[in-house]
């Protein structure tokens, strides 16, 4: 390729391939360089995709288990982990080959080989068939994470595990102790106690999903005892000592010392970003503690390289990547581009009862000085919660009284991954709470419980 390019994304996950997509829609002469064999990245081979295929057959496990209280007799189920991760992965094939089809429908070259950036305006690829250097007006880093390690308990693969790890295991463990009640703790515990493990979780911090609002935490760590998933919260794994079948873990809360046996251990405690020995510290850009400095466009310290997804500061999450690629290209092709307002984002987890959220919680509102109240709504008092079996938890909403603005919203319950679009779309358009209610849901429906939660906010539950 004597030529130079518009743009060389580096890295093809969901913040990489949307924004080649996006820049190809923009009439850029485009290249995206991936180091795996398929495109896709992490959230489609080892991370979103492949862990709700199994979040999936989970639900599905438990959906026949209770078959008999709607008047429908069936055998008792039994999980087959082989057609499990069949099924699995050809999700994820499927999804594979959707990616290569939108690349190439927008005239982006896919490169395969790893990228490392040589100059502000050069990127060379290593590859089986030797080494090539590309250039191009703008260089995308989207480079990605990796499981983060812990001293006390690295992984092996065997008996200690990371996220990516786990999702090849092939048998079922008798135990699993999972360290880190983040998203992917939180939706690893759930899958494989409906597969059929004792689980225990371990959280240093107090509480279960810590970043979300603390009545939904509270809310999930009911669930998850009622299901028989142990949380061991402000407690520190101090050692892990592997013999015969099994691991002893000691763990420490406080003064305390304690000894549990599992059969296998799950290390889930975050991710680190992959920007070691891509040739970003010789080229001058900003790095602090590993990660790209970046400006409101997604800019680093040299004018022609932009970084998005889990190399910048921003949180860890697929649809976060995916629209810092768009605002990076828009940015770069001379667009009028607007600045993310990370307050908006919308987080998403998959265990049971599954979590949506987004927005302030009740804690950072108030930290932030609002005069607020807060309504909720139960999803036992639902009527389609009903029908489906689904009566645990809530929706939550956080207003201001002031001006009525609506801060947050936060679902803990049935569809809550769902649900939660529509407070993402009332936050972008700066709804207030009122205009929430005011909208008519229809009945019956479990989005009824987002206008009844706004009802209740401003003092007048209609079915609580």
């Amino acid at each position: 390729m004597s030529r130079e390019l518009d743009l060389i994304v580096v890295g093809s996950g969901p913040g990489g391939y949307v924004a080649a997509i996006r820049a190809g829609q923009l009439g850029l002469e485009t290249a995206v360089v991936e180091k795996d064999s398929r495109l896709g990245g992490t959230c489609l081979h080892r991370g979103c995709i492949p862990t709700k295929a199994l979040l999936h057959t989970a639900g599905l496990l438990d959906e026949i288990r209770k078959a008999e209280s709607f008047g429908v007799d069936v055998a008792a189920p039994a999980l087959d982990m082989e057609r499990t991760h069949l099924y699995k992965d050809a999700v994820v094939d499927k999804n594979a080959r959707g990616v290569e089809y939108l690349l190439k429908k927008n005239k982006v070259e896919a490169i395969h080989g790893r990228g490392r950036l040589t100059g502000p305006n050069e990127v060379e690829v290593e590859s089986p068939d030797g080494r090539r250097s590309y250039r191009a007006r703008h260089i995308l880093v989207a480079t990605g994470s990796v499981p983060r390690d812990i001293p006390p308990a690295p992984a092996d693969g065997e008996r200690i595990l990371n996220s990516d790890h786990i999702l090849k295991l092939q048998s079922v463990p008798d135990h699993l102790l999972v360290v880190g009640s983040g998203a992917v703790g939180c939706e690893f515990a759930s899958a494989f106690t409906s597969f059929g493990s004792q689980v225990t979780l371990v959280e240093m911090l107090p509480r279960l999903l810590p970043l979300e609002d603390e009545e939904v935490s509270k809310e999930v760590e009911r669930a998850f005892r009622k299901r028989g998933i142990k949380s061991k919260t402000g407690t520190t794994l101090a050692g892990v000592e592997k013999g015969g079948e099994g691991v002893k873990v000691r763990l420490t809360r406080g003064e305390e010392t304690e000894t549990v046996e599992a059969s296998t251990v799950l290390i889930a405690v975050g991710r680190a970003p992959v920007t070691e020995n891509i040739g970003l510290e010789a080229l001058g850009v900003g790095l602090d503690r590993g990660y790209v400095e970046v400006d409101e466009y997604m800019r680093t310290s040299v004018p022609s390289v932009y970084a998005i997804g889990d190399v910048v500061k921003t949180p860890w999450l697929a649809h976060v990547a995916s629209a810092e690629g768009i605002l990076a290209v828009e940015h770069m092709a001379g667009e009028k581009a607007r600045p993310l307002n990370y307050d908006h984002v919308p987080s998403v987890t998959y265990c049971e009862p599954e979590v949506g959220s987004v927005g302030l919680t009740e804690a950072k509102a108030r930290e932030r000085g609002y005069d607020v109240a807060v309504g909720k709504f139960p999803f036992s008092a639902s009527g389609k919660a009903a029908i489906e079996g689904k009566t645990g938890g809530f929706v939550k909403v956080v207003r201001e009284t002031r001006y009525d603005e609506l801060l947050g919203v936060h679902i803990v319950g049935p569809s809550a991954t769902e649900l939660i679009s529509e407070a993402c779309v009332a936050l972008q358009i700066e709804s207030t709470t009122e205009e929430l209610f005011r909208a008519i849901h229809a009945h019956p429906t479990l989005s009824e419980a987002m206008a009844e939660a706004a009802h209740a906010a401003v003092g007048h539950a209609i079915h609580s």
